[in-house]
């Protein structure tokens, strides 16, 4: 089910209970945020969580992903919250997920940066950065984790990030150049998705990797330590909001 927001100052979620909300950013287009987000999402609605998929991104990949899902598969909501004209800046919305909703996932537009990406953050409990093995990559990932920190919503109120190695062949040079780029960074490295058509195929037919009953076993045990990382991120802001913090 898809929603088109009307055009309003700032991302309000209407619920009884706050959700889980993950933001997929990296300034840097073709990185596999898209692919990212919405296998994501695809996974938190196999384990019966009420996900909304919020697309900011003016090329809409996640609105016709979802708009390919068939409905027999888990149901996840959609709020399509940037429809920019040509010529003009991309905008923020107000939308608006069920209220009964548990995970938000967050899709965003290459070139995020200055005040679109301090809106972006606050609206999120963490941030995932995928990031591709290629000189190119690595020194974009560095100025976009640079930008996200020294924004005003991050250091009014610092969000969990990680990283995600994505497109990956191991045992490559540019994967050690990767990996090695990754781990020096103060942030976690948390899992490698392996470069595979499998992701294509699917994406194609709005599934994620885990709705394909044919899917490499490989596949799904590289999402298991995000999915953990996400948990206890998750865990330790519950915990923080029942001390009142």
């Amino acid at each position: 089910m898809l929603q088109t927001a009307e055009a309003q100052p700032d991302v309000r979620v209407i619920q009884h209970e706050q959700p889980f909300r993950v933001l997929v950013a990296n300034a840097k287009g073709g990185c596999g945020k898209t692919t990212l987000a919405t296998n994501l999402a695809s996974l938190y609605a196999s384990q019966h969580l009420n996900t909304a998929l919020i697309d900011y991104d003016p090329q809409s990949s996640a609105t016709e992903w979802l708009q390919a899902r068939d409905h027999l598969l888990p149901a996840i909501h959609g709020v399509v919250a940037c429809k920019a004209a040509p010529g003009q800046v991309t905008r923020s919305f107000d939308v608006r997920v069920p209220s009964d909703t548990q995970r938000i996932i967050i899709d965003t537009p290459a070139g995020l940066t200055g005040n679109a990406l301090s809106d972006r953050i606050r609206q999120c409990d963490a941030v995932i950065i995928p990031v591709l093995p290629s000189a190119i990559d690595i020194r974009a990932a560095t100025t976009f984790i640079r930008d996200i920190m020294l924004s005003h919503s991050f250091r009014q109120t610092s969000r969990s990030i990680a990283v995600v190695a994505n497109r990956t062949r191991k045992n490559t040079l540019v994967y050690n150049k990767l990996a090695l780029f990754l781990r020096s960074l103060k942030i976690p490295f948390i899992t490698s998705l392996r470069d595979t058509q499998g992701y294509v195929r699917t994406s194609e037919l709005g599934q994620g990797m885990i709705d394909d009953p044919g899917r490499d076993p490989k596949d799904e045990a590289h999402w298991e330590p995000l999915l953990e990382w996400l948990d206890d991120v998750h865990a330790s802001i519950e915990f923080k909001r029942k001390l009142g913090r």
